[in-house]
């Protein structure tokens, strides 16, 4: 065995933000079409996965948000079904997550995607962290009724900015979280939405699918200063494999990103703002997927190019889960 497949085998490997079809899910403990089922995920030593109960923003009628958080709440139920308590265990906590990887079990994580699935109702964020969701993601394309996204949707009357960020349901909706143990993800928020909400958070914020801007000029990509304010506050940036994000494409081309210009986001958000407030993630199903991460079952690949690149076992666990597990515990902590 090489190093890096001795490491990639002792870590607790966990892919932050999965996307799953939605209606009619496959069953994931079989072989699928999708980039992530349980037997790629074994294949690949792929040991821990949040599923994501993703809601697309629409208008923001009474049916359209009725219909949102109804999709939502389906979605968390089903995803709690995907474990069967022994080989797959469901997790919501740091320490279940830890637990299950000690017991050599696949561990099953949950959370929401896009705060429009809330209907304005604040009380569905304790309701979703009862049904085990870790987080949620405060917009997606969009602007919703709590923040601004980083895309705009013009066909839905979106002007640039909508509240300059956070409104104050917003701001209500982020003590919400943190009062009920809900982390804040700031991917698909506008920057003003992101620097505001991580000043605003009593707990570290993260944004669980994103790249960085110094390297690509992606929209839904950090720069700098956004990094920075990571850094000082605790935060967390979870580099994602999706290839718009990772590299531009040619003109009415393809990006030819591949698992080597995701570590290349790695070590510049590692150079920026540490080891400690950088992470990895594929939003598989959601768009992610590139040679040499094209699903789960190459989960071993990355792990690969980035010990290749002079990380430790230390470094590599912090990347792969141990950052996202600290953040996990200081949201359980200012819980009570």
């Amino acid at each position: 065995m090489t190093e890096a497949a001795a490491i990639h085998a002792a870590t607790l490997t966990l892919d932050t933000h999965i996307d799953i079809r939605w209606p009619e899910p496959p069953d994931a403990t079989m072989e699928t079409d999708r980039r992530v089922d349980f037997p790629k995920m074994r294949r690949g030593g792929l040991k821990a996965a949040v599923f994501i109960a993703y809601t697309p923003q629409g208008k923001r009628d009474a049916e359209g948000l009725a219909a949102a958080a109804d999709r939502a709440d389906a979605m968390l139920r089903h995803i709690r079904t995907r474990a069967d308590g022994t080989t797959r265990r469901f997790c919501a906590t740091a320490e279940e997550l830890e637990a299950a990887h000690a017991a050599g079990a696949l561990a099953v994580l949950s959370a929401v995607e896009n705060g429009n699935a809330l209907a304005r109702d604040l009380s569905r964020l304790a309701s979703w962290r009862a049904l085990g969701a870790i987080y949620l993601t405060l917009t997606h394309d969009g602007h919703n009724d709590l923040a601004d996204a980083a895309r705009p949707k013009p066909e839905l009357g979106d002007a640039i900015a909508e509240h300059g960020g956070l409104s104050a349901l917003g701001r209500a909706a982020i003590a919400e979280m943190n009062r009920v143990g809900l982390l804040v993800d700031v991917s698909h928020s506008a920057k003003s939405t992101m620097m505001q909400a991580a000043e605003l958070s009593r707990v570290p914020i993260v944004a669980t699918h994103s790249c960085c801007r110094a390297l690509c000029d992606h929209p839904r990509n950090l720069d700098d200063e956004q990094l920075d304010m990571l850094r000082a506050t605790g935060g967390l940036i979870q580099i994602t494999a999706l290839d718009a994000f990772l590299r531009s494409a040619p003109p009415g081309g393809k990006s030819p990103a591949t698992v080597r210009d995701m570590a290349d986001h790695v070590d510049h958000a590692v150079r920026r703002i540490g080891i400690d407030h950088v992470g990895l993630s594929s939003d598989f199903d959601g768009g992610g997927g590139i040679p040499g991460w094209k699903d789960a079952s190459d989960t071993a690949n990355l792990t690969a190019e980035l010990v290749a690149r002079g990380y430790g076992a230390r470094e590599i666990d912090l990347l792969w889960s141990g950052n996202f597990r600290r953040l996990m515990r200081l949201a359980a902590r200012a819980a009570r």
